[in-house]
């Protein structure tokens, strides 16, 4: 049997054999959130399929070190350097400094990480705290000839860039192609060429975030940050890099382009992008009417949901899809899902309780092997999924005593579950409170009742006494203290 682990390359287009650049040592740098807003799912996905990723490296034995960043500084409305800060544009409508908006953004982050179960980041690095980076990697990127400097803002010249470099190679689009995409520029833009973006910004006197540099005072562009912080912890070229799919075209091209052009190195060996999120067939999106919120999947509280589902349900659901595939939502789906989850749970608990026979009539080492080989195809879950459901079947079998299982074998057992179901997939019992539909789970009942605190502050009461309602209408019985609130459940 292959035992190469094999991953699919965006760069490449095709799957390569996984060879770190120092081994045991691997280094992977994800996108991670910008923290003006609550995550969204298609982000969850996308940090959920790199734990997963994470979780097998470590199994495998390799010294992983995983970079995942915040967005807090820099990032505008648009990916041509226009429009409004959206910190800043947070900050003015909920009268709030900017850094108040970053901590509470960032701590609702955390918090629905936790609650997804995904292993925290080695170092999760911030915009704003590298901010002398980015300065750095700029004035080398100047003084390298592949930018330039109008009023205060500096530039990437994207042209002067190809001419050594291929520009559009992640999407595998040439130069020509991407110059007929784009809109000429107008007489009040200031950049050279068309694809030109920037690595600093000037700031207006009204800016709230800003820094000194050498070109006055401003702050950094959105693509510099994952150039700079990437170089610093994990070096000029590192083996992992990824994040949502939407990011290929503008935000990792462009990291490739900052990159190369500061060290004339291939900054990364293998590019892995996560597949988008659809709901009933139709892309997920704001202005579509049909994206959730973490919470509201959790809670029901959706139009387009008939119930709530519970994290551990998500997960699984998520798993059961190839991360490089578009994943659609549906109650039919996550219900189908639920009920595939309890029976993983259920026969996990069937396998601590059963008893070793004198023989053996099922074979472990060929269900280990076939878990094995389908996570070193391009980390293929839902293959894994149905080889684990192999091993719910044999579980269930010796149980009634149609199959038989040695002690050699229901250790080896045993062993595989463990390692596949709750260390790769990171799956873990739900620890059920009530029992029914609608499962609540004290981690998930706490993350609930202090979304009501933080609605409670804001003196949004109509949300904070819905979700008061809903809980009490499943025996969660809430008093509210001084210092939060104390729940317990009715009889």
């Amino acid at each position: 049997m292959d035992k190469n682990l094999y991953v699919y390359n965006t760069l490449s287009r095709k799957k390569e054999i996984f060879e770190p650049i120092n081994p045991p040592f691997v280094g992977i740098y994800v996108c991670g959130p910008t923290v003006y807003s609550d995550v969204h799912l298609g982000n969850s996905r996308t940090f959920i399929s790199f734990d997963i990723i994470y979780r097998y490296l470590l199994h495998l034995g390799y010294k992983v070190r995983y970079v995942r960043n915040i967005t807090d500084a820099g990032h505008l409305e648009g990916d041509r350097d226009e429009g409004e800060d959206k910190f800043a544009k947070k900050a003015k409508l909920e009268q709030l400094e900017p850094m108040e908006i970053v901590q509470k953004y960032t701590i609702g982050f955390h918090d629905v990480m936790a609650i997804f179960n995904t292993l925290s980041p080695s170092i999760e690095p911030t915009a704003t705290g590298h901010i002398s980076e980015q300065i750095e990697m700029i004035k080398e990127i100047l003084a390298n000839g592949y930018a330039y400097e109008i009023n205060g803002t500096v530039y990437f010249d994207v042209e002067k860039y190809s001419k050594d470099f291929p520009y559009g190679q992640l999407t595998n689009r040439k130069l020509e192609d991407l110059l007929e995409g784009t809109r000429e520029l107008d007489g009040q833009d200031e950049k050279k060429g068309r694809l030109d973006f920037a690595l600093w910004i000037q700031s207006k006197p009204e800016t709230l975030m800003k820094w000194p540099s050498p070109w006055g005072w401003g702050f950094p562009g959105w693509h510099i940050e994952c150039s700079a912080m990437g170089k610093k912890y994990l070096g000029e070229t590192f083996d992992i890099h990824g994040g949502g799919m939407d990011l290929q075209a503008t935000h990792h091209t462009n990291e490739i382009a900052q990159s190369q052009a500061c060290s004339n190195t291939v900054p990364v060996k293998y590019w892995m992008h996560t597949n988008m999120l659809t709901v009933n067939g139709v892309r997920m999106s704001k202005s579509a009417g049909n994206g959730f919120l973490p919470h509201e999947l959790f809670t029901g509280n959706h139009p387009l949901l008939e119930r709530g589902y519970s994290p551990m349900v998500v997960r699984f659901f998520m798993a059961q899809s190839h991360y490089r595939s578009t994943l659609d939502f549906s109650n039919e789906a996550l219900q189908a899902s639920e009920k595939g989850f309890q029976k993983l749970m259920k026969a996990g608990e069937t396998l601590n309780k059963l008893k070793a026979e004198n023989e053996s009539t099922v074979n472990i080492e060929e269900l280990k092997n076939n878990c094995y080989a389908a996570m070193n195809d391009d980390f293929n879950t839902p293959i894994l999924i149905a080889h684990l459901f192999d091993a719910v079947r044999i579980i269930n079998s010796a149980n009634d005593g149609k199959e038989k299982i040695n002690q050699t074998d229901l250790e080896k057992l045993k062993l595989v579950y463990k390692s596949f179901v709750f260390d790769v997939l990171g799956l873990k019992e739900d620890k059920t409170e009530k029992s029914g539909e609608g499962q609540l789970t004290s981690d998930l009942i706490d993350f609930i009742l202090n979304l009501r605190l933080e609605a409670k502050k804001n003196k949004d009461f109509s949300t904070s006494d819905k979700i008061r309602d809903e809980l009490t209408k499943k025996g969660v019985k809430i008093k509210d203290t001084k210092d939060g609130f104390e729940w317990e459940l009715e009889n």
